[in-house]
C-alpha cells in the first residue's frame, strides 16, 4: 500500500467507525505501517470521522515526527504493537484502537478474566479468536505498551497469535494486514460483545470439538 493510498483508508476507515458509532469525540486512533518503516497516525485529539489525509502525522521507525499534526499519545503502544506482531506475522500493517461501547462495558464487569469474551460464535472465533483482557493503564502510558508487546509474544508462543487486545476501561485494540480487515475484526469483537452485553446469563461456549471444526475448514487461529 502506497502513502497516498494510506493516508484515503485511514480517513475511509475513521470515518466509518466513527459514522456507525465505533467511535466517539476525540476517543481512538488509526495507524498504517508504510513500506520503509516508517508509520502514518492519527493526531492526538482528533475525531476520527472529520480526518483530514494531509493532517495524518508521520513518524519515522524511531517514532521522531516527520510531518502532519501532533501524532497521538498512544504513538509508543502502536510502535510496540507492530514490533511485537511483526514477528509473528510479517503481513501486520494496520492497527486500530477504539472506546467502543459494549466492548469497554464487558471489561467493566469482567475484572480478573483472562479474556474478554469466550468463544461463543463461530465468527468471533474465525475472525477475531483470543482477546487477552489486560489491566488498567493511564491512556499514554508507556507500560501498557510493554504489557501487550509481552503478551503479544506469550500467545505467539503457546500457538495461539492474536489480533487484539482489551485495554480494561479503556477499549480494544486490533491489528491486521490493511486498515479495512481491521476494522472488520473490530466490528465483530464489538458485535460479539454486545451480545454478551446483552444476554441475561453467560451463553455456553462453543465445544472444543465445533472449534477444531473451525480450524480445519476456514483455518481459525483459535
Amino acid at each position: 500500500m502506497n502513502e497516498t493510498h494510506a493516508r484515503d483508508e485511514i480517513c475511509r476507515v475513521g470515518q466509518s467507525l466513527f459514522a456507525r458509532g465505533y467511535a466517539h469525540a476525540t476517543a481512538g486512533n488509526i495507524s498504517v505501517r508504510l513500506d520503509d518503516g516508517s508509520f502514518l497516525i492519527t493526531p492526538t485529539d482528533a475525531c476520527l470521522g472529520f480526518l483530514e489525509p494531509t493532517q495524518l502525522a508521520k513518524v519515522n521507525a524511531q517514532g521522531e515526527q516527520i510531518s502532519g499534526a501532533k501524532a497521538s499519545k498512544t504513538l509508543h503502544l502502536h510502535r510496540h504493537i507492530y514490533a511485537a506482531a511483526c514477528q509473528h506475522d510479517a503481513q501486520t500493517r494496520c492497527v486500530i484502537h477504539t472506546h467502543s461501547t459494549h466492548s469497554v462495558a464487558l471489561s467493566l464487569r469482567s475484572a480478573g478474566q483472562a479474556e474478554l469474551i469466550p468463544p461463543i460464535t463461530p465468527y468471533f472465533v474465525m475472525k477475531v479468536g483470543h482477546v487477552p483482557l489486560l489491566a488498567y493503564h493511564r491512556p499514554g502510558d508507556a507500560a501498557a505498551a510493554l504489557v501487550v508487546a509481552d503478551t503479544i509474544h506469550r500467545y505467539a508462543q503457546q500457538s495461539t497469535p492474536i489480533r487484539a487486545v482489551m485495554l480494561a476501561r479503556l477499549g480494544p485494540n486490533v491489528w491486521h494486514d490493511s486498515p479495512a480487515a481491521a476494522m472488520a475484526t473490530l466490528e465483530e469483537l464489538e458485535e460479539t460483545a454486545q451480545l454478551l452485553c446483552l444476554s441475561a446469563d453467560t451463553p455456553a461456549p462453543l465445544t472444543l470439538t465445533q472449534i477444531q471444526e473451525l480450524r480445519d475448514t476456514f483455518g481459525a487461529r483459535w
